[in-house]
């Protein structure tokens, strides 16, 4: 029997789209508690009408979390309960919640997880990707296009799947973003969970078009899945990344991540990128 402490900090996942997908556990603690912190109250309210729950709502999100924590903390020194949810989905992941569950911590008072939804995980499910090799995620890239454009390249020397969070209003500018990926295959999960999602596999090179040929598919919140690169012999696979980082780094550093990234010996790729760096004042004199 799950024990519920008092004067404790419950981290609630919620549905991320589909009502349905709130677990029995989180609907008991929200009828529990004595308060629900929340990201946006009014979204929070009319979804815990549709499961008939009416609690004191408590705004707490990106621009007053770190001062809002402190009224939290209170509560909870009163001897409260009090939950805490995102709009959607698992709090402190791409959401508010990381700075709350920090202060609540530092103050010595116990935070419990409810685990639930999460975009990322739902994404991963359907990208078919097998091997132990694990995933990275970057959330949402940088907005300016030089930023999300150095990301990019990162990505690219990256071997293992990325999950990329994105809004509707930038999708566009990033799969142009994403194009230089080539054939590398990214799965495209568009409203997941809801009444018009939409699941795809398209290769980045490909992504742009695929966007343009359906009029709704720049709407609505997207999680993508960027698929491992393709294994190549680790020579090739470390010139390949080393070309890539000597065009933003400075030579030492881009040997050195060169190295990390794909297990190549350092000392080779160092005279690798001499080579490089020599072929390239060469071209440059002609």
């Amino acid at each position: 029997m799950q024990h519920y402490p008092e004067a404790a900090l419950y981290v609630v996942a919620t549905p991320i789209g589909n009502l349905s997908d709130i677990s029995l556990r989180a609907l008991h603690v929200l009828q529990l508690v004595q308060a629900i912190a929340c990201e946006d109250t009014r979204h929070t309210q009319t979804m815990l009408r549709q499961y008939g729950i009416d609690k004191p709502l408590l705004a707490v999100h990106e621009h007053n979390e770190a001062q809002a924590a402190l009224l939290v903390i209170e509560r909870l020194q009163r001897g409260e309960r009090v939950a805490y949810v995102s709009d959607a989905g698992t709090p402190a992941v791409s959401d508010p919640g990381a700075r709350l569950v920090a202060a609540v911590r530092a103050a010595g008072l116990t935070i419990l997880p409810l685990p639930g939804a999460s975009s990322v995980t739902t994404a991963l499910s359907v990208a078919g990707i097998s091997g132990d090799a694990g995933f990275v995620f970057a959330g949402f890239l940088p907005s300016k296009a030089a930023e999300r454009d150095q990301a990019v390249l990162a990505l690219q020397a990256e071997p293992r799947a990325v999950v990329i969070l994105e809004a509707p209003h930038r999708i566009e500018a990033l799969a142009k973003a994403m194009a230089p990926l080539g054939t590398r295959v990214i799965t495209v999960g568009r409203e997941l969970t809801k009444q018009f999602e939409e699941i795809a596999s398209v290769a980045a090179q490909d992504f742009s078009a695929w966007l343009a040929a359906g009029s709704q598919r720049t709407r609505g919140e997207f999680a993508l899945v960027l698929h491992p690169a393709e294994q190549a012999q680790a020579g090739d696979d470390g010139s390949r990344v080393l070309q890539l980082l000597l065009a933003e780094l400075p030579l030492k550093t881009a040997v050195k991540l060169a190295a990390d990234i794909t297990g190549a010996p350092r000392n080779e790729l160092y005279e690798t990128a001499l080579a490089l760096k020599k072929n390239d004042a060469s071209d440059n004199a002609d």
